[in-house]
């Protein structure tokens, strides 16, 4: 049975930084693409990048690609999120997706405040 849990969320001050981690429990993470998204207050959820099982990064817009980077350790099956320079508009439920040709599996989502 396939899990997937995020962490690494909670209050941070503007311009500060935070890694999200997202660590996947189960079979098949070598063949799995994982996604982040994020869902701020009163906005429908968005993707914000995704790394597949080869590595190769797709950041949503140029934006997210110059303060975000993400990553993946196949040995410990987590993929990790570096968000720099966070903003207000930052705020949101971060959620991870792990997707294969198995199924997809969402995360429960993990709470980012960005405020002073």
């Amino acid at each position: 049975q396939v899990q997937v849990s995020e962490s690494g969320g909670g209050l941070v001050q503007p311009g500060k930084s935070l890694k999200l981690s997202c660590a996947y429990t189960g079979s098949n993470f070598d063949t799995t693409s994982m996604w982040w998204y994020r869902q701020a207050p009163r906005k429908q959820r968005e993707w914000v990048a995704f790394i597949e099982n080869s590595g190769a990064v797709t950041y949503n817009d140029d934006s997210m690609k110059g303060r975000f980077t993400l990553s993946r350790d196949n040995a410990k099956q987590t993929v990790y999120l570096q968000i720099n320079s966070l903003k207000p508009e930052d705020t949101a439920v971060w959620t991870c997706l792990g997707l294969n040709a198995q199924g997809s599996y969402w995360g429960q989502g993990t709470q980012v405040t960005v405020s002073s």
